[in-house]
Formats: C-alpha cells, sequence, structure tokens
C-alpha cells in the first residue's frame, strides 16, 4: 500500500497519482463511486436483465420494456455530459475578471484584486476553523464569499462558504487542486499578494463531496472544510 502513486481506472482510464498513498486511496474510492463508465456498465446490465427474461414470455410488453431500458441510458448520457463538461466551467482567464458578472463562474464579483493595500507580509497558518464567527462577508468573487478583513493586493481574506481557503495563508504548492477528485479548484492569479501571486479557486464549490482530501493534504494548512449548514 505504502508504494501505491497511481491507480488507473479499469472502465474509463483515468489516471490518478499522488504522493500521499492515503490520499490516493480516498480519490480511488470516491472516482470508483463517481465513474460514469463503470455507471454506465452496472445500468446497462440491470436493465438488460429484465428485457431479455419478458422478451420469450409476453411481446406486448416490448412497449413499456423499452422505455424502462432507455431512460437511465438518456438519463446516463446527461449526466456524463455535464460531468464532461465540469473542467471546463471556467478558464484561468475568466477567473482572473474583476468585474461584474463572470459568464464562466456565473455569479457576481464585487471583489477586486488590484488596490493599494502593499504593506503587508506573508500569515502563517493554521486558518482560524471558527473565523465564520469573527469575520463578516465582504463581498463576493464569481458568486463566492470573501470574509474580510480585504485589503488588495497584499491581504485577500479568507474565501468560500463550505470549501474554504485562506488566501493570506496559501502559498500555492497546488496539494488541494491535485487531491480533488471532482475538481473544485481552478488557479487564480492573485499578483502582488506576499504569500503567492496564484491562489485555488473553489469555482466548483457547490460540487465538493466532502471527502477532505484537499485539507489533509494542505502542507501551510491554510484550507477548512465545513458540512452544508455549519
Amino acid at each position: 500500500m505504502s508504494n501505491i502513486t497511481e491507480y488507473v481506472c479499469s472502465d474509463c482510464g483515468c489516471l490518478l497519482t499522488h504522493s500521499n498513498p492515503l490520499t490516493l486511496e480516498s480519490m480511488r474510492d470516491v472516482h470508483k463511486q463517481l465513474c460514469i463508465f463503470a455507471r454506465q456498465k452496472s445500468m446497462t446490465a440491470q436493465a438488460a436483465k429484465p428485457a431479455s427474461a419478458a422478451k420469450p414470455a409476453i411481446t406486448a410488453q416490448k412497449t413499456s420494456t423499452s422505455p424502462q431500458v432507455a431512460s437511465p441510458a438518456a438519463a446516463l448520457q446527461g449526466s456524463e455530459a455535464s460531468t464532461a463538461s465540469m473542467p471546463a466551467t471556467a478558464t484561468p482567464a475568466a477567473v482572473e475578471g474583476t468585474g461584474g458578472a463572470s459568464s464562466s463562474g456565473g455569479g457576481l464579483t464585487t471583489i477586486s484584486l488590484t488596490g493599494n493595500g502593499t504593506d503587508y507580509s506573508k500569515v502563517d497558518g493554521p486558518i482560524d476553523p471558527g473565523f465564520k464567527s469573527k469575520r463578516q462577508v465582504v463581498g463576493t468573487f464569481q458568486g463566492i464569499k470573501v470574509w474580510g478583513p480585504v485589503d488588495p493586493p497584499g491581504q485577500l481574506g479568507i474565501w468560500g462558504t463550505e470549501v474554504t481557503v485562506d488566501y493570506d495563508i496559501c502559498v500555492a504548492d497546488g496539494a488541494c487542486i491535485e487531491a480533488c477528485p471532482v475538481n473544485v479548484y481552478e488557479w487564480l492569479e492573485t499578483p502582488g499578494h506576499p504569500a503567492s501571486e496564484k491562489k485555488p479557486f473553489m469555482i466548483r464549490e457547490k460540487d465538493c463531496i466532502f471527502c477532505m482530501a484537499c485539507e489533509n493534504v494542505c502542507p501551510p494548512q491554510c484550507v477548512k472544510i465545513f458540512q452544508k449548514g455549519q
């Protein structure tokens, strides 16, 4: 187990890699649950059994059997198309925008990444797990809440509601992006910030499955995951 550094899905051929075996194991288990091709094989096999059994018995059941077989496949195709489009939800160029609603993120932006706040230094972790009771939401970036204080570009606060990252601690090592099995994050350029000039932006926060992989692998401990309603 300690020697595992990569996993290749036998159904879809997806390659998962990580230097931490425990994280890779978590990523593999989550992928098995979400793999569209594996689900398609299972649903096709289940749908074929009642269809083949009913065929020699009553031919009149063809009209009712056909929609039953086609319906899961049609639903699966819709799910597969939605999943395939997920990585394209936002591009780094789109995320970098600072004004108005973004066509890729789909949410309101009131926070700017530029300003006069240059007299700041890197903040040490970990993220304060009780920040929601101590800070106020001061705006949004493509629909993602931003908790102040914020004084760009040197002070950016904590971003997110369920997938939260303290941008003033984050050093952009990329561990959270690599560990996330559902591609919640995209890189966001943050020029002028003392800790790092890019951050993992939780643009697909609502896709989080709360596996905690990103929180567990973050070296500076700037990530905190909250279950819905917390």
